[in-house]
C-alpha cells in the first residue's frame, strides 16, 4: 500500500500539476451521526482536515487552494448550529493563524461576509491583514458564498459600466465577466474535490469551474488527509484535459 510519501513523491515526478485546487467540504454531518453526536462535532473534527490539505497542498505545490466552508444556503440551518460555525471560525483562526503565517499562506475571505457575526468579523479581517504578504499558497475560504449570487453581483457591475458609458455591450467578453467575479485575481481551478460521495456542485464556483477535472470521493470530511488529497492530483495527472477539442 502506497504511503503519503509515496504519492507525494509521485505527484512531484509527474507533469500537469494542478495550479488550483477547489474542494467541497461535505460530510461532516454523517460522520457525527454515525458517532452518535451532535453535527457540531463533525463540523470541529473537520478543522483537523483543514489542516492537512492546506500542509499536503504547501508539500506538493499547489499554488492557490479553495474551499467551500459556509454557504449561503447555510443561513437557513437552526440557528444554533450557524451561532456554532461563526464560533468554529473564530477559534480556527486563533489556534492556525500563526501556523498559516509561518507556512507562507495567505488568506482570503471571499463570499458576503456582511451577515457574520462581529467576532466572526474581527477573526476574518486578522487573518487576511496577518497574512497578507505571504505567497507560497493563496487560501480561499468561501463563507457566506454563492455562485449565482456571485455571478449576479458581476453582472449589475457589468450593467453600471454600460449604463455609465464606460464599457460598450458589445465589448463584454467572458473576461469582463471573470474580473468582476471574487476570483478575478485567480486563475480558474483545475481540479474540483468533493468529499462523502455527493456527485453535485451545491452552487459553487460555476462560473471558474467550466474546465476543471471532477474527483468523487465516499471520504466523509473529517476523514480527508494529505493522502487522500495526493490521491486526488495523481488522479488529475492522469488525466487527457482536451478543453472539448481533441487531438489530431
Amino acid at each position: 500500500m502506497r504511503t503519503a510519501e509515496d504519492l507525494l513523491n509521485g505527484i512531484r515526478n509527474g507533469s500537469d500539476m494542478p495550479r488550483h485546487v477547489a474542494i467541497i467540504m461535505d460530510g461532516n454531518g454523517r460522520w457525527a451521526r454515525e458517532r452518535h453526536m451532535p453535527r457540531v462535532f463533525g463540523h470541529r473534527s473537520g478543522m483537523t482536515a483543514v489542516r492537512e490539505v492546506i500542509e499536503g497542498s504547501v508539500e506538493a505545490g499547489v499554488e492557490y487552494l479553495s474551499l467551500f466552508a459556509f454557504s449561503r444556503e447555510n443561513w437557513e440551518r437552526p440557528a444554533s448550529e450557524v451561532e456554532a460555525l461563526m464560533d468554529l471560525l473564530v477559534e480556527y483562526v486563533a489556534r492556525e493563524a500563526n501556523e498559516l503565517v509561518t507556512k507562507g499562506v495567505r488568506v482570503r475571505v471571499l463570499g458576503d461576509l456582511s451577515r457574520l457575526s462581529p467576532a466572526a468579523t474581527q477573526a476574518v479581517a486578522d487573518v487576511v491583514q496577518r497574512t497578507g504578504g505571504n505567497e507560497r499558497l493563496v487560501l480561499n475560504l468561501f463563507i457566506s458564498y454563492a455562485a449565482r449570487d456571485e455571478i449576479v453581483r458581476a453582472v449589475r457591475a457589468i450593467a453600471r459600466a454600460a449604463v455609465a458609458g464606460e464599457l460598450e455591450p458589445d465589448a463584454i467578453t467572458e473576461d469582463t465577466v471573470s474580473a468582476r467575479l471574487y476570483t478575478a485575481d485567480c486563475p480558474d481551478p483545475d481540479l474540483l474535490i468533493r468529499t462523502s460521495g455527493e456527485q453535485r456542485l451545491s452552487n459553487f464556483l460555476l462560473w471558474q469551474l467550466a474546465y476543471a477535472e471532477l474527483y468523487i470521493t465516499t471520504v466523509l470530511w473529517p476523514d480527508f488527509n494529505r493522502e487522500e488529497l495526493f490521491k486526488a492530483i495523481a488522479e488529475f495527472q492522469g488525466r487527457d484535459r482536451r478543453y472539448g477539442r481533441v487531438t489530431a
